[in-house]
């Protein structure tokens, strides 16, 4: 059953009538064997230990993987216009990783000019959040007990004193050393093409198999790469739409901010919380009287509400739907394991998961499971 890397790995399509919600439900096969599960919670517990312990491997691989998906609609249009695979990848990482640098040139110089307003304005952030005095002060003194302790329990065990930004952010200082590692597994992977795909399709015994593994490959990049793109496009617009808002409430460096709502529209859930209270300081930073220093804070929100709850949903309905407990857990998770890149990524790979688990029956319950209501 092997191809050409220019051609796109089909089976005919067998017309077979879908069974409802509850049909469907009834014949989710649960493992019975406790041998078997036993085993399969064992190699996913090994997965996430390699995973952690060897993150400044994994998550490049795992990011590409990702980068990957959300480019290949571009390499099939340039494939189309007679592109050579390699200088189509080229093209694309240039282009992308040009535009990350060209933005960030573009709000280093505001993102500057706030860091410099930041220590000069806290008396006057301080004097407009008085009434959170108390709050704040006991939260700064767990905090500093919990760092105390954190330090001591390092100490103890010879580490080298772990604070707890350290803690957080030890994923990202993972990624950001691998970033080259990232941009060189990506290249080749676009320039691999389906490669992959057909070796397993040729080494698999039965028709049937090969056919199982074709379908759930082409459903994990068509609905992988229509999230990945829609969620790009609309966090395009988000950015946008944050930006001339902002500009229009004085709060000044539409760019910045239009990528800051751009980057934080990523992380689900709590980017945008993170981006509420970022444009709720910088509006009490800056703007006069109290009641306009809201706005920023409040027109991001409602943006968010307008592209979170009702035009994204809507444009994803039919592709798929995660349970949004789930959505949580994994951003919580990931980004314990890989700080803020695993956070980014969270979304992503519990949408893989989800849809190999669809394609395989003995674990159709868990992607029953990881399924939202329709």
């Amino acid at each position: 059953m092997a191809t050409d890397d220019n051609t796109e790995l089909n089976v005919d399509n067998v017309a077979e009538p879908k069974p409802g919600p509850v049909a469907q439900a009834r014949s989710l096969d649960l493992p019975t064997n406790p041998v078997v599960v036993l085993l399969s919670l064992l190699v996913a517990l090994a997965i996430l230990c390699i995973a952690y312990l060897a993150a400044e491997i994994v998550l490049p691989i795992v990011l590409a993987f990702v980068l990957k998906l959300l480019f290949q609609p571009a390499m099939r249009l340039l494939e189309k216009l007679h592109f050579p695979r390699s200088l189509a990848a080229l093209l694309l990482i240039l282009l992308f990783f040009g535009a990350i640098v060209g933005i960030g040139a573009a709000i280093s110089g505001p993102a500057t000019e706030w860091a410099a307003k930041l220590p000069e304005g806290i008396p006057r952030l301080q004097e407009r959040l008085k009434f959170l005095n108390q709050p704040v002060k006991a939260l700064q003194t767990f905090l500093h007990q919990l760092d105390n302790f954190m330090q001591q329990g390092s100490v103890s065990s010879g580490g080298g004193g772990s604070t707890i930004a350290a803690t957080l952010f030890v994923g990202t200082t993972h990624f950001a050393a691998s970033f080259f590692e990232t941009i060189i597994i990506l290249f080749f992977l676009l320039v691999s093409g389906s490669t992959f795909l057909k070796r397993m399709v040729e080494i698999l015994p039965n028709f049937k198999e090969k056919r199982q593994v074709v379908e759930m490959s082409q459903d994990v990049e068509k609905n992988i790469s229509a999230y990945l793109v829609t969620i790009t496009v609309m966090n395009g617009a988000v950015g946008l739409a944050t930006g001339i808002a902002m500009w229009l409430t004085g709060l000044g460096d539409p760019v910045l901010w239009g990528v800051v709502a751009f980057l934080l529209n990523y992380v689900p859930i709590m980017g945008p919380l993170l981006g509420v209270g970022i444009f709720f300081l910088a509006g009490l930073l800056v703007i006069d009287p109290l009641w306009l220093a809201l706005l920023p804070a409040a027109l991001y929100f409602l943006i968010h509400v307008a592209e979170g709850e009702i035009i994204t949903p809507m444009l994803l309905a039919r592709r798929f739907t995660l349970n949004p407990v789930l959505v949580i857990i994994a951003l919580i998770f990931w980004f314990w394991m890989w700080g803020v890149p695993g956070a980014i990524l969270a979304v992503p790979m519990l949408a893989v998961t989800k849809i190999v688990c669809d394609g395989i029956r003995p674990l159709a319950a868990i992607g029953h499971f990881l399924s939202g209501d329709e």
